[in-house]
């Protein structure tokens, strides 16, 4: 442990040394290194050594370097290294650190002006994060970045892109810094994928043990399917290390796939990644040019590396990190500006400069230095090395490396494309498990009927029965697709599946997790609870809840051509013709229109009452009536009956040709706050079970839910529940009660209903979906998602869809009422009180002529001597009115009045049937 520091002293003391003794060279430059970096000190200093032993670049002139070793999470100590650099006279400043140290230096660097040269190091081999240096004025930016920008969130996204991943995995380790892929999660999340993140701890077996001592079965499956798409953020020790765990414990299998991405993984790394690793495994890193002729792989045109670093057998250049590629090229390039600056003769002497005091002045020819180094560009170890206008290196490549899928350890290992931030992404990524191929496979169907999915076809004794329905179908096209065939049979209990008080499975679901199917198909919905123990594809069909409901019956109403008014209008209407009679007789009583000649017409009660009527129904009539008063109420009731009888011809149009909704149900939220239509589910089932998380849920904001468990749940679901679908349905149809179940499943009973005695309600937001089971790890859930996936994008599933839900039904899906009548003809039942007031009003004339007939007869049999008089009486009468107005009226004025109004007293008492006697 002592070892280390005695180390570190002795270095930077044959460092100051070195320094005194090539105190007369007038090319000096400062390097800063991390404690741990000691490869870069040694990198470095074989760089010096091969360029001082160069004749063609510094020709006679020498590089003298002093080196410090700082603590790389201790900036203050950084920035009092780099002073003492400086006031030993440098030309240029270069560093190997982290992100903590590396703002300190540039903002020193800025004052000071000195170029300084920042070579961003990761601890530990671990991948890098951004460190997001301000350069707010280009002028005084005096830092050059020689590692170009971290682009591992562009190689992510465009891979996993590539890939068509949606639900995945990123393992960290403890070193790396999160925030660097936070670009990277804001656009997943943005694309809909699903990503979880976990960090991998230093013990890694501590780790894994403490996961399978706290999952549960069904929590620890549910983990082992999220490692099947995983990406490894990490140093590839700790990645070694962390595929070892997770495949020695059973962890993955071999239908897993895990990218790891890092810079610093090298050739031995990745043969050592590719032999613990089962499944697929994809490696990026980065990568750097290499001569195609052997014999120039040492040579950078007019320099010769040494053969350490660019041999690729041996052992040192096999272990070196990026950081130190970076650093020899570095000085590469700070050799060629120094030439450059010999060769114009620009040259700046060195000054002492002491950033401690307050009047400190920067060096004169740093702006000039800086420039050179910019504009200067060498081909190294890494490339070509260069700089743009924003001080980056914009040169990097990343290489793309991939298996294929297999069990075996130590597959062998190809390039699959390459990366750079110009062309993107050159090359073609695959990720397919299984060709498409599997002929001669005969996989085990589990099923349960349920219409329209799955049904029997064909049931011949002695012979497996057949099956068709939406479901079947879809099982068809991935078997015709991939080549495969199947036996198909019925879950013995005839239910999808529920967990048990004992752990375990019924059902379809207990089928496959007690691995006698290999699939299940139905109308089998994906939940959580069941993805914990077996594998779904991904949707087929969109499911959401729905509620079945009976039609409305179509009541015939006699009396439908009252409808259009109220009882109480109707009375109101009836006593307005009384009222209004009678003030016409009152008017023309108080004030007596003169009659024209030959008129018939007498103002009696009864003659008022029927010319209201009369003029009510718009018959017309005689109107004798001559007075101002008169004339004026008659004004008002006929535009009275002018709107009361336009309103009831309009209403009554209407209500004999549409149909009132008189069900008030059109939704789940009507269904909920009624209690006169008891409803319920399948006992124990998906929707049973969704309906009761919904409504126990104490954070649900819609009360909706609560209020149909509190129905549903009724004696413990007993009371509304039943135990399958059919008996919900055959309860609705023969009884008060509304089923809530699958909607698709509901609509297709609607619409085959023969009678289309149901209609259906639901929610139109789909939260899940039908999907295709399978065993939890079986090999074929992705190419059955690809296909299926297929088959909706082409259109395919569609087809299928309008073959069990066609658009066009017999039926109307969301209507409470029969509407197969409306817009028609009318039928005798809209009429029938019309005729039936008509036949009233036959029998009671008939009636009240055979009473007047009976009562004249009577009163003619009682009084047969006076009937001579009466005619007599009756003679003088009509002689004596006929002469009247004959008269001569010889006198004017109030003898005038006076003979009209006994001519007018002699009418009425001839009316009244009195004596008739001279005035």
């Amino acid at each position: 442990m002592e070892v280390l520091p005695l180390l570190l002293v002795l270095s930077v003391w044959w460092s100051r040394t070195w320094d005194l003794a090539n105190a007369d060279s007038i090319i000096h430059i400062g390097a800063i290194f991390d404690e741990s970096a000691k490869k870069d000190d040694e990198v470095f200093r074989t760089a010096v050594g091969d360029l001082n032993q160069n004749e063609e670049i510094l020709q006679t002139e020498k590089i003298t370097f002093s080196v410090t070793f700082v603590d790389g999470s201790n900036p203050f100590q950084a920035v009092q290294e780099a002073c003492e650099l400086m006031n030993q006279g440098i030309l240029a400043l270069v560093s190997s650190i982290g992100c903590t140290s590396a703002g300190s230096l540039q903002s020193l660097a800025d004052a000071m002006h000195i170029p300084h040269l920042f070579i961003q190091r990761s601890t530990a081999g671990t991948p890098r994060s951004g460190c997001g240096l301000t350069r707010s004025n280009r002028n005084d930016d005096y830092t050059l970045s020689v590692r170009p920008p971290v682009y591992l969130n562009d190689v992510i996204l465009r891979v996993v892109t590539e890939y068509a991943w949606q639900k995945f995995i990123i393992f960290y380790d403890s070193e790396y810094d999160i925030r660097g892929i936070q670009e990277f999660l804001d656009k997943v999340s943005q694309q809909g994928m699903d990503v979880a993140l976990q960090k991998v701890e230093n013990n890694i077996n501590k780790m894994i043990t403490t996961l399978f001592d706290t999952l549960r079965i069904e929590e620890l499956n549910r983990y082992r399917d999220t490692l099947r798409r995983a990406i490894l953020v990490m140093n590839p020790a700790t990645a070694k290390s962390f595929i070892t765990e997770v495949v020695e414990t059973n962890l993955v299998a071999f239908d897993c796939h895990w990218i790891i991405i890092n810079e610093e993984i090298n050739d031995v790394d990745v043969q050592e990644l590719v032999r613990r690793s089962i499944g697929r495994l994809t490696i990026i890193r980065q990568t750097f040019p290499v001569p195609q002729n052997i014999s120039q792989r040492c040579f950078r045109g007019n320099h010769r590396i040494s053969s350490t670093l660019c041999d690729p057998k041996d052992p040192f250049a096999q272990n070196m990190e990026i950081s130190n590629l970076y650093i020899y090229d570095t000085v590469l390039l700070l050799a060629n500006a120094f030439h450059k600056k010999l060769e114009d003769r620009k040259w700046h002497s060195m000054a002492s400069l002491s950033c401690i005091r307050k009047n400190s002045k920067p060096w004169q020819g740093g702006r000039s230095m800086l420039e050179t180094i910019k504009k200067g560009g060498v081909s190294g170890l890494t490339g070509e090395l260069e700089f743009g206008e924003n001080g980056g290196n914009p040169n990097v490549h990343f290489e793309i490396l991939g298996t294929n899928y297999g069990e075996e350890l130590g597959r062998g290992i190809r390039k699959l494309g390459c990366w750079n931030p110009v062309t993107g992404l050159n090359g073609s990524l695959t990720d397919k498990k299984l060709e498409n191929n599997m002929r001669g496979v005969v996989l085990r169907v589990v099923t349960v009927l349920e219409e329209p999915f799955v049904m029997v076809s064909e049931n011949v004794l002695g012979k497996p029965k057949k099956y068709q329905g939406f479901s079947i179908d879809v099982l068809d096209a991935l078997s015709n697709y991939l080549g495969f065939n199947y036996e198909i049979y019925v879950a013995p209990d005839h239910k999808y599946g529920s967990p048990q008080e004992d752990g375990t499975w019924n059902g379809l679901v207990g089928e496959l997790v007690f691995k006698r199917a290999d699939i299940g198909i139905s109308a089998l919905t994906i939940t959580p609870d069941r993805e914990n123990v077996v594998d779904f594809t991904t949707r087929y069909m969109d499911y959401s809840v729905g509620v079945l409901l009976r039609r409305a019956e179509k009541t015939v109403d006699m009396f439908a051509c009252l409808a259009p008014f109220d009882l109480s209008l109707w009375a109101c209407i009836a006593g307005t013709v009384l009222l209004v009679g009678l003030l016409v007789y009152l008017l023309n009583w108080l004030n007596p229109p003169r009659l024209q000649m030959g008129s018939m017409t007498s103002t009696t009660l009864y003659n008022s009452m029927w010319f209201v009527y009369g003029s009510f129904v718009q018959q017309g009539g005689e109107v004798p009536y001559t007075t101002l008063a008169t004339r004026m109420m008659m004004g008002a009731w006929w535009l009275f009956a002018l709107i009361v009888i336009s309103s009831y011809t309009a209403n009554l149009a209407a209500f004999l040709t549409i149909t009132r909704i008189e069900s008030s149900i059109q939704s789940l939220q009507d269904l909920s706050k009624q209690t006169d239509i008891p409803y319920g589910t399948v006992l124990d089932s998906a929707v049973y079970e969704h309906v009761r998380m919904k409504g126990m849920n104490p954070f649900e904001r819609d009360s909706m839910y609560s209020q149909m468990w509190r129905m549903i749940n009724r004696s413990n679901g007993s009371e509304n529940n039943v135990l399958e679908s059919q008996a919900g349905i055959q309860k609705v149809k023969y009884g008060n009660y509304a089923f809530v179940w699958d909607a698709a499943v509901l609509e297709y009973v609607a619409i085959n209903d023969p009678d289309c005695s149901f209609y259906t309600i639901g929610n139109t937001v789909a939260d899940r979906g039908y999907g295709i089971a399978l065993q939890h790890g079986s090999p074929y859930r992705d190419v059955f998602s690809q296909r299926i996936l297929e088959l909706q994008q082409n259109g395919d599933m569609d087809i299928l869809k309008h073959k069990w839900w066609p658009k066009n039904g017999q039926c109307d899906l969301y209507s409470s009422v029969d509407t197969k009548q409306k817009g028609g003809a009318l039928d005798i039942k809209s009429f029938a009180g019309v005729f039936c007031i008509l036949a009233a009003g036959i029998v009671l004339s008939c009636f009240i002529a055979m009473l007047e007939t009976w009562w004249n007869k009577r009163k003619g049999s009682r009084v047969p001597s006076k009937e001579a008089p009466s005619l007599q009486n009756e003679t003088t009468t009509s002689e004596r009115r006929n002469a009247w107005p004959l008269r001569p009226c010889l006198k004017l004025g109030s003898n005038t009045w006076r003979s009209q109004a006994s001519t007018h007293g002699l009418h009425q008492s001839s009316q009244l049937g009195g004596p008739l006697d001279d005035p």
